[in-house]
């Protein structure tokens, strides 16, 4: 089919997108610093002959210029992600977002090769209202000082940074806005919620809610996200757009909890935890966050095919297998 470069191919969304290219006759390579991605997500993949590992960084303008002049398409995943990640070091997330982004943008435009820049749904920031959000929504932030907004603000800049070379440099760019993308291989500790519950659930270790457990979020299964990510690049005639990739299946943290409880007859119990207390720093939380999915639908026909409780089957037998190794 040709050949595409992943930055971020070692982490866990990235992994997934290289096992679909490969299958579908790709050649794939995979820029990665191992900082957050990991050598076990693409272990089945390092003897395959149309797979390629670089380790290194988004940040190396040489690296970066040679991988993108040898491929015909970029997906540019690679980011600082999750909240403890954010707050505790936001040097590292906004040079790496921001400074980053600009390096892979610089040279598809230079040259002439497809893009498609990861968002997230970060960049709504804190709205209220239960409803699903729309690509051309206002954004919503809390106090400009809170850590909190770090993330949003780097991704922001990136889908600015993205568009502005589309308009005055003609760069061939897609955005995709991710709403919680979980499933086999993320991992919890900078603070993804359902691999986080489901590795303390089978260990019968509590379960900590952050707040009161009201707020709300969508999931979608990677398999999904991925083949929204697929289906905008393979869609020539889409540029300089944002979609929104998320389920609309939005529950309750709280209820998320016991559902993981249910699931895996864990005896764990639920602990609460003050927002102003979360990773000893204190953060603002969001109170809901799902995505409206009509834009994306109407360009591609893509919409999510597997639901919580499967997402939720796939998390809890990756990790129960994985403990078993």
């Amino acid at each position: 089919m040709g050949s595409a470069l992943i930055t971020g191919g070692a982490g866990f969304i990235g992994s997934h997108l290289a096992e679909l290219l490969l299958a579908d006759d790709w050649e794939v390579w995979a820029l990665d610093d191992l900082s957050t991605g990991e050598n076990q997500n693409v272990t089945g993949l390092r003897d395959h002959p149309r797979f390629h590992l670089v380790v290194d960084s988004i940040l190396s303008q040489s690296v970066v210029s040679e991988l993108v002049h040898r491929v015909d398409v970029v997906y540019h995943l690679a980011a600082a992600v999750g909240v403890r990640l954010i707050v505790e070091q936001p040097v590292h997330t906004m040079v790496t977002n921001v400074q980053g982004t600009e390096n892979v943008l610089q040279y598809c435009a230079k040259f002439g090769k497809r893009v498609l820049i990861a968002s997230s749904s970060e960049v709504y920031g804190d709205h209220r209202e239960e409803r699903p959000l729309h690509e051309n929504d206002r954004r919503v932030y809390g106090p400009v000082t809170e850590r909190r907004w770090l993330y949003a603000d780097s991704k922001a800049m990136d889908e600015f940074l993205a568009l502005g070379f589309h308009d005055e440099r003609d760069l061939d760019c897609v955005i995709a806005r991710f709403f919680n993308t979980v499933g086999p291989r993320q991992q919890g500790q900078y603070g993804m919620v359902i691999p986080r519950f489901v590795g303390r659930a089978l260990a019968d270790e509590p379960l900590e809610v952050h707040g009161d457990g009201l707020q709300t979020r969508s999931f979608c299964h990677v398999q999904d996200t991925i083949r929204a990510v697929y289906g905008l690049m393979s869609a020539a005639h889409i540029s300089g757009e944002i979609f929104n990739v998320g389920s609309a299946e939005r529950v309750r943290i709280i209820d998320l909890a016991q559902r993981v409880l249910d699931l895996t007859e864990s005896r764990s119990d639920l602990t609460f935890i003050p927002h102003d207390q979360v990773y000893g720093l204190g953060i603002e939380d969001v109170l809901h966050r799902e995505p409206s999915i009509e834009k994306i639908n109407s360009a591609i026909g893509w919409q999510p095919t597997r639901t919580l409780d499967e997402i939720l089957r796939d998390v809890v037998e990756h990790t129960r297998a994985a403990v078993v190794a």
